[in-house]
């Protein structure tokens, strides 16, 4: 008897570990950015890549993977807009950076959503959903296919800004579609706070600088279900849902963070981030969660910087008192973290957080926030893209192509330098022992060969 139940046990353990990995959603499943199975550590353009594709058209949101599908977006220009008179600071094949693009509104965009097989690149389907003019500008750095779409392994639902809400099927037809109005940004910066799914439900984060709301729509039906709005002006980053052992929470970034009810938008507790501006996600671990938001000193937004590590179960205002850096629901609070666009990972019991400037890594440790070490990565450029961990390491890749790979722990060690051609904005998927990584020219898939 004791070995038939061995032998079920290794059966049970075998099928568990012959299932498909997925990475529905802009960091993974866990909104983490945690890869489950083994990737290489190194690779070049001649090492480890399993295949690539050329990208269609423009478009920072991340690839996602279910099973062999591997989707992603693009808004493929068709038709120019007017040519920009020249500026003295042009440089030949550099894009250009600062400022709105308001030209772009005279553009022709197809807006796309295509699917591949994971294992090989090949192509299944690419369905348009939508062709026009765009309805807002966007920065030179931003693109109109920038949100991260999000699977369940039946639908996928596409966002892409104010453009407008899909839903699709795996075969790439469109089952429902939605307009959820067009709002300025800020600076006609764009858009890039991409979908959440709950269990049944679709969450959107639509901060702007008329009318500011989070919206819960029914993914089946499209329709919705509630609507909050904020108080706030145009932010950038993701929400995420904190399961902790009190209940689930839906946690949104800006100017102060906030925590709702995912089922009824009732308000549960918020923090005072001390301004600053929220491009970065949170992260959490079990009971802890870890938000911070990017300092800024060029106006209204001036302040912020922070991180914060809030303790499950808060309800009201968890805002430290005037000159504390405690609350019964803040752990603790690091000013000056560093944190920019890039969203925080955990590896090895420390907080890894990217510098956009300088190519500076602050590691913090996870209980006492005390940070061990900030460094700048020998050689490394801009950090916009989130960083991911695997097999005890960290991943930060900058945006010249180069991906930095650090020791997980309290003590600085670069431990690879791998490069492949291309800007590199997008963050990553991984699936399979397969990683993603998406430049402004190709996708690329590594893989041990």
């Amino acid at each position: 008897m004791r070995q038939m139940v061995i032998a079920s046990v290794m059966v049970v353990g075998m099928i568990g570990s012959l299932q498909a990995e997925n990475w529905p959603q802009f960091r993974g499943e866990f909104f983490n950015s945690q890869a489950q199975s083994a990737i290489p550590a190194t690779w070049n353009e001649s090492t480890n890549v399993s295949w690539t594709i050329k990208n269609p058209g423009e478009g920072w949101s991340s690839p996602i993977v279910w099973g062999d599908n591997l989707f992603f977006t693009a808004a493929v220009l068709k038709q120019p807009a007017p040519a920009r008179p020249a500026q003295a600071n042009d440089e030949p094949g550099q894009r250009r950076r600062g400022g709105d693009d308001s030209r772009l509104m005279q553009a022709v965009y197809s807006w796309q959503l295509y699917c591949l097989d994971a294992k090989t690149g090949k192509e299944k389907w690419t369905q348009v959903l939508k062709e026009g003019h765009p309805p807002l500008e966007r920065h030179g750095d931003n693109t109109y296919a920038t949100e991260t779409p999000v699977t369940d392994g039946k639908h996928i639902w596409v966002y892409f800004g104010m453009i407008g809400l899909y839903c699709c099927d795996f075969d790439g037809k469109v089952v429902w579609q939605e307009d959820l109005g067009n709002f300025p940004m800020k600076a006609g910066w764009g858009t890039s706070s991409s979908p959440l799914l709950y269990e049944d439900t679709l969450f959107l984060q639509i901060d702007n600088e008329e009318q500011s709301f989070v919206i819960a729509i029914d993914k089946e039906s499209g329709k919705e279900k509630w609507r909050v709005n904020r108080d706030e002006k145009s932010q950038y980053s993701t929400p995420i849902i904190w399961k902790n052992s009190k209940r689930d929470e839906l946690v949104l970034g800006g100017v102060f963070t906030r925590s709702y009810d995912p089922r009824s938008g009732k308000l549960l507790w918020e923090l005072d981030m001390q301004k600053g501006r929220s491009s970065a996600s949170p992260v959490t671990d079990g009971d802890m969660l870890y938000v911070g938001n990017e300092l800024r000193s060029r106006g209204d937004d001036d302040g912020g910087g922070y991180l914060y590590a809030v303790k499950a179960g808060g309800n009201g205002d968890i805002t430290p008192a005037e000159g504390e850096t405690t609350s019964d629901a803040v752990a603790w609070t690091l000013s000056k973290s560093g944190l920019q666009m890039s969203s925080p990972v955990i590896c090895e019991g420390h907080l890894y957080l990217l510098s956009r400037n300088g190519g500076i890594v602050n590691a913090v440790d996870q209980k006492t926030g005390e940070s061990v070490y900030q460094k700048r990565i020998p050689g490394a450029k801009a950090f916009w893209a989130s960083p991911w961990v695997a097999d005890g390491k960290v991943f930060c890749p900058d945006d010249s192509g180069t991906t930095h790979v650090l020791a997980g722990g309290p003590e600085f060690n670069v431990l690879h330098t791998n490069t492949l051609p291309g800007q590199f904005w997008a963050s990553n998927a991984i699936a399979n022992g397969r990683l993603y990584l998406r430049s402004t020219e190709m996708l690329y898939c590594i893989a041990e060969k």
